[in-house]
């Protein structure tokens, strides 16, 4: 890896001749490929921008110039290229760089990006606030396929056209998110890829005018009408982007690292907001990952020399939660026809794969749009079916409006779960899903609930599907339970209805959720420290409160714990305080629960006790109080 070695940052690879980039991109594929297969990241999507990456800072000037990456699952080799070459194998890591970018870490990093369809929004504003400071800059947002479905895209690219902006979006169209992609759009780009013909004409008649000085870049008006004039007579479509004022070009081969540095010189300099479409392949260099994009989008470790991927799971361990969700959603849909799931493109990561591939016409991918996702699954229910739409915890954020207005409101039985609450480990604070149970609780027309096992979710679910009490939200970590047997005959519980599990004296730790485990753990150490008994109450429901429950509890013991795996700012903490004020007990309250900050990424063990969450920090807690 001699050449890679020599470049630290962006201005040593501007050095090189442009005919030493294709090894440069060799260099950065065997690397990351290498530094993967040892410890697990985001895999598939950045071997596919390598040569998009590496013609980016080539041509641009960077930071000064700024990339904004959608997602971020795409920019390992960005990190790599921009002074983290020497720390990218402790990516992910606790205490190591992030696997996404973050401005915190590094100057190259424009904009912090874990949730998708934001790179076109972020962009255009620091494109234009870079033109209100009369500064020099080039503005480049990078954006995949999948993105395109999220309706934010859209509305960037609306406003774009309305203001003065030099942005250049590039559009990586792989034909994939993690999962296939779906929708019209997908297929309008598949559309517009066939127009081959048309677009090397354009580009080349644009060119040539460009360099005899026929056009200029005030002719954005002539350009745009001429383009459109010469799509339609070649093709008999519009273009999209075009429609939207955008200049557009392409597609172009976003493997020809060459090609796309002549491209970036060409179109860079030009006045207002232009669009160029690549076509990649995700998991290029690395056939196992070209042939399975989505199995390998995450893979775990594997061998970097044969492909195979190194399963450390044993089986006789727990189901993960996501594939007791998927199987127990495929079981309760096989009895009632009315039950309909909805997915914002991840059927295969919260397991509803398994009911899409039974019963294809029963479940939705509705793309990357999750408040769309929830506000089709309240039209669903509005009609009598009951859909279990799947969000993961952190994504559900961006679809709050939809809950309150078009399901909560409504009081329609729309089964919102959420899967990858509270600490998810590697992914960082963008996934995290930590604030779930504060920002539903406030909502009327809500049921908010969290197993503390395999079973508890099963029973949940079963529920939800026949209790016929409104929009029911059901959350459960990621990872795996504590029950290898995990199929039961499953049961309607009453809603609101809290579980004894220990009794106790003086104190008594409220839990909810799988974290409940961990509660369990700390109460038998802090007893084998000869510590009076502890009691340990399941809450299964945050929403209704039980209040009989919290009764007992206030008038029996002195001191009350809650225990919480979200934050302790409107979570369970602040409801059993806001009852006990309101009933006028003088209980002492400690509420543990992720503290009112940004958690950093890590194992989910490390994570834990980085928030004094695990069994040894609680057990210390427990010891003190008594």
């Amino acid at each position: 890896m001699s050449m890679l070695d020599d470049i630290n940052y962006p201005e040593d690879l501007r050095k090189l001749s442009i005919s030493k980039l294709e090894t440069v991109c060799d260099e950065l594929r065997q690397y990351i490929i290498h530094v993967l297969a040892d410890n697990p990241g985001h895999f598939a999507s950045s071997l596919g921008t390598i040569e998009l990456t590496v013609a980016l800072h080539y041509v641009f000037n960077t930071p000064c110039d700024k990339i904004v990456w959608d997602v971020g699952h795409q920019s390992y080799s960005h990190k790599i290229l921009t002074g983290r070459q020497k720390v990218f194998q402790t990516l992910r890591k606790f205490k190591g760089i992030s696997g996404f970018p973050n401005p915190e870490e590094s100057e190259y990093d424009a904009f912090i990006a874990g949730h998708a369809s934001t790179s076109i929004s972020a962009a255009l504003g620091i494109s234009i606030a870079s033109m209100l400071k009369n500064e020099t800059k080039n503005v480049i947002a990078v954006i995949g396929d999948g993105s395109m479905t999220g309706g934010l895209a859209f509305e960037a690219l609306n406003n774009a056209s309305s203001h003065p902006n030099n942005l250049l979006i590039v559009l990586n169209d792989n034909n994939m998110a993690i999962d296939n992609n779906v929708g019209g759009i997908s297929q309008y780009l598949v559309d517009i890829t066939t127009s081959q013909t048309y677009n090397k004409l354009r580009y080349n008649i644009f060119r040539g005018m460009k360099k005899l000085h026929l056009i200029s870049d005030d002719s954005k008006g002539i350009i745009l009408r001429f383009n459109n004039s010469l799509k339609a007579l070649l093709t008999k479509q519009h273009n999209l982007f075009e429609g939207f004022s955008v200049r557009y070009f392409g597609p172009v081969d976003g493997h020809d690292v060459q090609g796309l540095v002549r491209i970036l010189n060409d179109i860079k300099d030009l006045k207002g907001p232009k669009l160029l479409h690549i076509r990649t392949v995700k998991g290029k260099g690395f056939k196992p990952a070209e042939q399975s994009a989505t199995v390998w989008h995450a893979p775990g470790k594997f061998d970097p020399m044969t492909g195979e991927r190194i399963i450390v799971r044993a089986l006789d361990e727990p189901q993960l939660y996501q594939h007791v969700f998927g199987y127990t959603l495929l079981e309760l849909a096989e009895q009632n026809d009315k039950i309909l799931g909805i997915t914002p493109a991840m059927p295969t990561g919260c397991s509803m794969n398994i009911m899409m591939k039974a019963m294809p016409d029963r479940v939705f991918d509705v793309g990357i749009a999750e408040a769309h996702a929830v506000t089709f699954s309240a039209g669903l229910a509005k009609e009598g079916m009951i859909p279990f739409c799947n969000i993961y915890s952190s994504f559900s954020q961006r679809a709050y409006d939809q809950i309150i207005h078009d399901a909560a409101l409504q009081k329609l039985n729309v089964v919102l779960c959420l899967d990858r609450a509270g600490l998810v480990g590697e992914d960082g604070p963008t996934h995290h899903g930590a604030f779930d149970l504060a920002f539903l609780r406030c909502i009327p027309n809500l049921i908010i609930s969290s197993p503390i096992n395999e079973h508890a979710l099963r029973n949940l679910m079963y529920t939800a599907t026949y209790s016929n009490a409104g929009t029911f939200v059901i959350r459960y970590p990621k990872g795996g339970g504590e029950l290898t047997d995990w199929r039961n005959e499953m049961e309607i519980l009453p809603i609101g209805k809290g579980k004894k599990l220990k009794d106790g004296e003086k104190i008594a730790v409220l839990s909810i959720g799988p974290i409940g485990y961990i509660a369990r753990k700390a109460i038998e150490l802090a007893e084998k420290e000869n510590v009076t008994p502890i009691a340990h109450y399941d809450m299964i429901f945050l929403k209704p409160v039980d209040e009989d429950l919290l009764h007992e509890v206030a008038r029996k013991y002195d001191v009350i714990v809650t225990l919480e795996n979200g934050v302790i700012k409107g979570g369970l903490g602040s409801a059993v305080l806001e009852f006990l004020a309101d009933n006028g007990y003088k209980n002492s309250v400690k509420r543990l629960g992720i503290q009112d900050t940004f958690v950093e990424h890590g194992s989910i063990p490390e994570l834990y006790k980085c928030c004094e969450l695990d069994a040894e920090s609680i057990k210390s807690v427990l010891c003190e109080l008594v």
